[in-house]
């Protein structure tokens, strides 16, 4: 079993001790995604900690954009419990990179490409390029942004 889905596990018990509502819930959330990742396909296997934190970059997306959803039909209380729910999903998650750092990985895929004035074309090679660099540490969008913005 990977290290950090026994963490999960751990710290569930943990919550459902403490009675801690939303962080059991979201664990249990959690621990059902990767299950279900485990069995999707024609085999059954175990995630290793990398595939367990896309399930989680994954689910934290989610309940990011369900929060803004909420926000936007005018209902707050429950935009309230997707951030708490996106908050506990966070602790276990790598230390995201800063905006300053992205801009300074995606400086250096534009030069390392040769993609500087070649315009929105070389996207997909500068995405390419710095994806692997960002997995799990950066929202897609913001790199995506920062690409952009460095292509125009």
């Amino acid at each position: 079993m990977s290290a950090l889905k026994d963490r999960l596990r751990t710290d569930l018990v943990t919550a459902i001790k403490a009675r801690e509502e939303i962080r059991s819930s979201t664990l249990r959330m959690v621990l059902s995604a990767i299950t279900n990742a485990e069995v999707a396909g024609k085999t059954a296997r175990e995630l290793s900690d990398a595939e367990v934190v896309d399930v989680l970059s994954s689910e934290a997306k989610k309940r990011r954009e369900a929060a803004v959803a909420f926000d936007e039909g005018g209902r707050a209380e429950m935009s309230a419990k997707e951030r708490a729910e996106a908050a506990v999903i966070a602790d276990y998650l790598p230390e995201q990179l800063s905006p300053a750092e992205i801009s300074a990985i995606v400086t250096e895929v534009v030069e390392a490409t040769g993609s500087a004035g070649a315009g929105m074309k070389a996207m997909g090679a500068v995405m390419g390029g710095v994806q692997p660099r960002v997995k799990g540490r950066a929202d897609g969008a913001a790199v995506a942004a920062e690409v952009r913005r460095q292509l125009a």
